[in-house]
């Protein structure tokens, strides 16, 4: 199991707003098995590793589908192998220490 961030920036859209392309992704990882949450500058998403990097994939290209001359992709991967993490168990180890 993985816990992946994404941010997907289409470039040469010819307007500065994003939000349709954003909503375009998040409608992809919707078919998916995996969680996410759509955060305010990226997207985290869990799940196993090949699942996970191939909705980022479809994601990307999602982005040329729709017009974007030009994609850039940031990916940061928490891959933990001593115990099973998730995204709410990262949440609440830290909310138990506040």
């Amino acid at each position: 199991m993985v816990i992946a961030e994404v941010s997907i920036i289409p470039v040469g859209t010819g307007s500065p707003s994003l939000s349709s392309y954003i909503a375009r992704c998040i409608k992809i990882l919707h078919g998916k098995n995996i969680k996410f949450q759509l955060t305010p500058m990226g997207t985290v998403i869990e799940g196993e590793w090949d699942e996970v990097m191939t909705a980022i994939r479809q994601m990307q290209e999602e982005m040329f589908k729709h017009g974007a001359l030009r994609v850039v992709t940031t990916i940061k991967i928490d891959e933990r192998r001593d115990k099973q993490s998730s995204m709410q168990d990262k949440l609440n180890s830290v909310k138990s220490k506040i």
